[in-house]
């Protein structure tokens, strides 16, 4: 065996001996594509692979596309884990080396899978495309802006209504519109125009790294419907929500959004008055309870009072 196929043997225990820890400590067993997508991940999921090269008779090691990199541990976290990958790419993919015409391959929307299916029903697939297709990116790009583009079947996960904290589906949502708002190179592929600096663009919030590690950009940058955990209608920027109120009230906007699923399950857990007093959730001015409103201002005032009066006291003294 050549040093180089050794080490390859390495690189692909490497890979594959985490991703066999994590499938058989969340569920007892491997994803039912596990077999099937190893030899892809031999290639596809480090940034090297090595190949016998038959018109030089040599063995060759070469750079990976990073755009055809994917982590095999990501993706079995996935909520596609249990697919193969010729479930959704051409059987031809088994050829290697590949066929230039592959990358032309037509690929699957949602629909193609989860639409009409009663399995699905209760994530309303068929309305998120129409609420998509209302959005500005639709509008301005048309069909060559797909669901991939903003969730990589590779490594999306449901993370909206699964035990996750605030702070984590914060995260990897705004890390989804950062992909092209915060990357110019990704950006370009849409745009001619190079994207100014986030922080630029939201000058007019008070603290911007506080906002974006606390709330998601979805938050104000989408129509609401009730129907779905995570409306799909990007708006303009004109359109977007700047009024502070809308967020910091007791009649916040997010209660309808970020925290709509994590209320809902701990109600049912802790009951109404545990799930406002154990929550989470805290945003300024939206958690107010108006009985401790009304005793603070008592308190405050009293307080006042025994100022003033201690004062007047002092000066006749």
């Amino acid at each position: 065996m050549t040093p180089i196929r050794f080490t390859c043997l390495w690189l692909a225990l490497l890979i594959t001996c985490p991703v066999m820890l994590l499938a058989t400590e969340e569920t007892g067993e491997l994803p039912d594509g596990y077999e099937a997508n190893k030899q892809c991940f031999q290639c596809h999921g480090q940034r090297f692979y090595s190949f016998d090269n038959t018109n030089t008779g040599l063995t060759e090691r070469k750079a990976m596309n990073p755009n055809y990199v994917y982590n095999a541990e990501v993706y079995y976290k996935g909520v596609h884990r249990n697919f193969a990958c010729t479930d959704c790419h051409s059987p031809d993919y088994e050829t290697w080396p590949h066929s230039a015409e592959l990358r032309l391959e037509p690929m699957y929307s949602c629909l193609d899978c989860h639409g009409g299916d009663p399995a699905y029903e209760q994530f309303h697939f068929e309305l998120l495309d129409e609420e998509f297709q209302k959005s500005v990116h639709f509008e301005r790009i048309g069909e060559a802006f797909t669901c991939w583009n903003c969730h990589d079947p590779h490594s999306y996960r449901r993370m909206t209504t699964g035990e996750f904290k605030i702070s984590e589906i914060v995260s990897y949502h705004n890390s989804t519109c950062m992909e092209c708002h915060a990357n110019n190179d990704h950006f370009e592929l849409f745009s001619d125009d190079l994207k100014p600096g986030l922080e630029k663009i939201h000058h007019f919030l008070p603290n911007f790294k506080l906002h974006f590690s606390a709330v998601r950009c979805i938050e104000c940058h989408t129509s609401k419907m009730d129907t779905l955990w995570v409306h799909h209608n990007i708006l303009t920027k004109e359109e977007a929500v700047r009024n502070c109120i809308e967020c910091h009230s007791t009649n916040t906007i997010l209660m309808a959004s970020l925290y709509k699923y994590q209320n809902i399950e701990a109600r049912k857990e802790r009951g109404f008055l545990n799930s406002v007093i154990l929550n989470e959730a805290y945003v300024i001015g939206a958690n107010r309870n108006e009985y401790l409103n009304l005793i603070s201002f008592i308190v405050f005032g009293i307080t006042v009072v025994g100022i003033l009066i201690h004062i007047i006291m002092r000066i006749i003294k």
